[in-house]
């Protein structure tokens, strides 16, 4: 994990226009920067970078955000690897926190495979262009191919020699240790001594999304009985096939830009589609698609079109992944290649304008697609057109986001004219499915929520039956009272994070936030919303540690959620309180920079107020249901409580509150 410090050293340097016009061209229009948006196509300047507001924004598309933001969009960074960017773009040193051993070791062992890989990507590169064997063997299959050598530099293609184990003596000589050689799949122990696995064969780097090789894919180019015609990195703790697509370094620019992902099979594929200049391409690598694989492919578009070839086998493989992709609610077309043909067989044969028609004329629903194929097997035969029905009904009733209701209606209309069956009927069945699915999902959140109490919750009696049953006093029940939630104004997060360092008095020698976490109340505990709860916390933990944060920590956060919420607030430029906040309560609130003392006692007094009066209220009900004499004398005693507590912090502040 990287330390605060490094992280706020760099979050110190960040310098958005900067960073921004190292990918887009920007042009200077008044206070703010203009270039055209990198996210979508457009020919008119619509995408504005603002480095007083540290934020973009592209008025075409409506993307928005931070530095931070930009670079976890653009390069589909997570939010660790777009700070290891920045760090090293600005030459900051990374510090890690510290964590446990175990931790530690794994992340050790997890770079110490990248830098293996690494080693041996550039070592597989220098041997197909640079030794005699890689040339005459490796780049003439290559070209024999079709490939060009600036598609095979692109995507660091290599090869290794055809010896027992010319790579690993070159790792070892290097100091590499043998046994993460192994653990990466690049050597193999045979009779007690350590070969290269890869030898013979070209060789696939895969990268993840940042570009750092994960692990390879080779394949031998003889004929062999005994070897298969691939070998793939086993997995470990780098490279996990299920959740990896071949070729999604280097298309995920174009699949962005043009909001659809091409699906193929294999490592040629994607390479020649990429020559071709077809680069929204990635390859699933043989595989059946996998939920990782999926969410992967939605992080760039919901739009994915399946390419595969026209045999049964093609067919089969497309349809094992259809239900997992209409949960993951993407938007599935599939287009087949003609028969004894391979999309890089293909694209060679009729051009790159010829292909992109192709895919245009011959994209076909997938569920329409399913159901034919499916009809055709079915038959004549009564039982199977009956269990279709039904597959297409579960199929169709995963589709169950809001925005795609007329989308599920509508493959109902066309499903039930093609099985020729009532289209009421199935809407019926459609429900049914839905209810089912519904039902387990809400017996698992019963499930998980037995151990947790009611939102809208019991009374104060059942809450706090201590206080109702014996002698304690009602001074101490109070304390306890004022932990429940309730609607926190965003106003205090504004006041923390833009005035939390500044003097509250001349006299003591205390900050704002020191008037505020002192106070004898728990202001997160007070906080209904979420993200509010998320921010108070981790801005009192640091205060308690004597870290405190600054807003750029909170603007540059890795949670999105937070990050956005927090811009949002810092951008308002009046106070979030009540309207009719002055008017119930007779307090005047002054805001701006030049008030923010008043603008503190104000938004926290408001907090405790409202929780009191809400718990006046509650016990008030309290007593209207109590039928025991004792259980009444207890409510009245907690109202005259709660009612000196309200008198005491208004003639405190000078004010009068009107029943």
């Amino acid at each position: 994990m990287i330390s605060q410090n490094t992280i706020q050293q760099i979050l110190n340097r960040i310098d958005i226009v900067e960073i921004v016009g190292s990918f887009v061209k920007l042009k200077k229009r008044g206070a703010n920067y203009l270039g055209l948006c990198p996210f979508h196509n457009e020919k008119s300047p619509s995408f504005t970078v603002s480095g007083s507001k540290e934020i973009y924004k592209c008025f075409g598309c409506g993307k928005s955000g931070n530095t931070i933001n930009f670079l976890m969009e653009h390069e589909k960074y997570s939010y660790v690897e777009a700070l290891r960017w920045l760090a090293q773009r600005y030459g900051v040193e990374i510090e890690e926190k510290e964590v446990s051993p175990e931790v530690k070791a794994q992340q050790q062992l997890a770079d110490s495979l990248f830098i293996i890989n690494n080693f041996a990507r550039d070592y597989f590169v220098n041997t197909l262009f640079n030794t005699e064997e890689g040339q005459s063997v490796g780049l003439s299959y290559f070209e024999e191919r079709g490939f060009s050598e600036e598609i095979i530099r692109k995507f660091q293609l290599g090869y290794c020699l055809n010896e027992r184990d010319a790579f690993v003596r070159t790792a070892v000589a290097k100091g590499y240790n043998q046994e993460y050689l192994q653990k990466t799949g690049l050597v193999t122990i045979r009779n007690e001594q350590p070969v290269d696995n890869y030898r013979g064969r070209v060789i696939f780097p895969i990268h993840n999304q940042s570009g750092k090789v994960l692990g390879f894919g080779a394949r031998i180019l003889v004929k062999s009985d005994r070897a298969p015609k691939y070998i793939n990195s086993p997995e470990n703790d780098i490279y996990v096939k299920s959740k990896v697509l071949y070729g999604t370094y280097f298309a995920r620019h174009a699949i962005d830009r043009l909001n659809e992902c091409l699906l193929v099979e294999g490592y040629t594929d994607v390479i020649s589609l990429h020559q071709a200049g077809i680069e929204n391409v990635v390859a699933s690598s043989g595989t059946s698609l996998t939920t990782d694989q999926l969410r992967l492919i939605k992080k760039f578009t919901n739009n994915l079109t399946i390419l595969y070839d026209g045999d049964n086998a093609g067919i089969k493989a497309a349809l094992r992944g259809l239900d997992m992709a209409i949960e993951e609610g993407l938007n599935v077309k599939l287009a087949l290649i003609p028969d004894k043909e391979d999309p890089d067989s293909y694209v060679r044969k009729i051009g790159a304008e010829g292909f992109r028609q192709f895919i245009a004329e011959k994209k076909q629903d997938f569920i329409l697609f399913k159901l034919q194929v499916s009809l055709q097997e079915a038959g004549n035969d009564t039982a199977k057109k009956s269990q279709l029905v039904n597959e297409i009904a579960e199929t169709i009733a995963r589709i169950d986001k809001v925005e795609d209701f007329t989308r599920q209606q509508d493959y109902i209309r066309q499903c039930s004219q093609l099985l020729k069956i009532d289209e009421g009927g199935m809407v019926t069945l459609v429900n049914k499915y839905i209810r089912e699915r519904l039902t387990k999902q809400a017996a698992q959140q019963t499930r998980q929520q037995t151990s947790q109490q009611q939102e809208d919750g019991p009374s104060l009696a059942e809450q706090y039956p201590e206080y109702f049953q014996d002698d304690q006093a009602p001074e101490a029940a109070i304390d306890n009272l004022f932990n429940r939630d309730e609607r926190q104004e965003r106003e205090l997060v504004k006041i923390l994070l833009r005035f939390g360092d500044k003097p509250f008095s001349e006299e003591a020698q205390n900050t704002v936030a020191d008037y505020i976490f002192h106070l004898p109340y728990d202001f997160e505990s007070l906080a209904d919303s979420e993200v509010v709860k998320k921010i108070l916390r981790e801005y009192k933990t640091h205060y308690d540690q004597g870290n405190p944060l600054d807003k750029k920590w909170f603007l540059y956060h890795q949670d999105g959620d937070i990050a956005k919420n927090v811009a949002l607030i810092l951008e308002d430029k009046e106070a979030e309180l009540s309207p009719n906040w002055a008017d119930r309560f007779e307090i005047k609130t002054v805001y701006g920079d030049n008030a923010y003392l008043k603008d503190t006692i104000s938004t926290t007094n408001y907090l405790i107020l409202r929780k009191i009066k809400k718990l006046i209220i509650e016990n008030q009900q309290e007593m209207e249901k109590a039928t025991e004499l004792e259980v009444q004398m207890k409510c009245v005693e907690m109202h005259q409580h709660l009612k000196q507590l309200e008198q005491e912090l208004t003639q405190q502040l000078g004010m009068v509150i009107f029943r």
